[in-house]
């Protein structure tokens, strides 16, 4: 199929073909809120407001993107959400990720959400000792409510990270948890359902932003699943920019490699002129403006004019 094809189906035959290609596991974390939010809403509420309108804000957004997900086929979303390292942001950030927490769990709209889609949500990681001596312990409780109240939904299942950064310890006491009571070391598969509360497959593809890492995946991560990054913040994510990913991840990755010797020497030459255009070239390399300010990745890829005739005439004839 090609690009421009599957870019203008509908969203239900998108779907369709996602889920034909087997179940498919996103990890999505979804970063850059705060400055997505500071670029579109410059009209700054007034400070003892902001927490307010910026939870009520991004809520929205981050239902209209599991949504836009959900509806393209990605029946099973991994979000991190919170990890230690945020702590370093300071006090106030991190009041307002525990509100964000707690709202993920009990908040009305997010509750809707979950009913009117049909999601079951869960909370992996190690939240129950990050938090149990802290003032937010209560925040475990609210993600057990949750999880039984949506305990009934399906197809959907959106699983939110909670300090899930480091799972050693985890994952080796459910196993002598498991040893003690059935005699044998558990298999992969049992210890993905104790980590998780549930199966859950490889991860399929995993769409980032900023610096170029994946991340909180515990045991579904392979080293098969297809890296993104967006270049601007997660909150940008429009749905032609979700179906160049998808139709990356089915078809353009998915494409037989050839064997070398059917490269005739045009094909050679082709790649011996990319490979020396870019000696030196590292994907994932930035700058700043300025000292302290947020990581930009700079390009890299310099197409050797042969090279990027074909390829663009290869992509026009796609995109009819």
């Amino acid at each position: 199929m090609k690009l421009g094809t599957f870019r203008s189906l509908p969203t239900a035959e998108v779907a369709r073909l996602v889920r034909a290609a087997g179940p498919k596991v996103c990890v999505f974390p979804i970063n850059g809120t705060r400055r997505w939010f500071m670029l579109e809403h410059p009209s700054d509420p007034p400070r003892e407001e902001f927490v307010a309108v910026y939870m009520d804000v991004t809520a929205r957004r981050h239902i209209e993107l599991y949504r836009l997900l959900f509806a393209h086929g990605l029946d099973t979303l991994l979000t991190p959400i919170f990890g230690p390292d945020l702590l370093e942001r300071g006090e106030d950030y991190m009041r307002m990720a525990v509100e964000g927490l707690a709202r993920l769990a009990a908040d009305p709209v997010f509750l809707d959400f979950y009913r009117t889609a049909s999601v079951r949500v869960r909370f992996y990681g190690d939240h129950r000792k990050f938090f149990g001596s802290t003032p937010f312990a209560y925040l475990t409780d609210l993600f057990d409510q949750a999880t039984a109240q949506t305990q009934s939904y399906g197809p959907y299942r959106l699983f939110f990270g909670v300090c899930a950064h480091d799972p050693t310890e985890t994952i080796g006491e459910l196993a002598i948890s498991y040893h003690k009571e059935h005699g044998r070391t558990p298999d992969k598969r049992t210890l993905v359902k104790m980590y998780y509360g549930e199966e859950v497959g490889p991860a399929d593809l995993f769409i980032g932003f900023d610096k170029f890492c994946a991340f909180d995946m515990p045991l579904v991560a392979t080293g098969n699943e297809d890296l993104y990054f967006t270049v601007s913040p997660s909150p940008y994510l429009t749905e032609t920019q979700l179906r160049e990913i998808l139709y990356d991840h089915l078809y353009t990755r998915r494409g037989e490699e050839r064997d070398y010797p059917p490269m005739g020497p045009e094909e050679w030459a082709l790649a011996r002129d990319f490979y020396q255009a870019n000696q030196g070239k590292t994907l994932g390399v930035g700058g700043r403006l300025q000292e302290g300010g947020f990581w930009y990745p700079l390009p890299q890829v310099e197409l050797p004019p042969d090279f990027a005739k074909l390829l663009f005439q290869a992509r026009d004839a796609g995109l009819r």
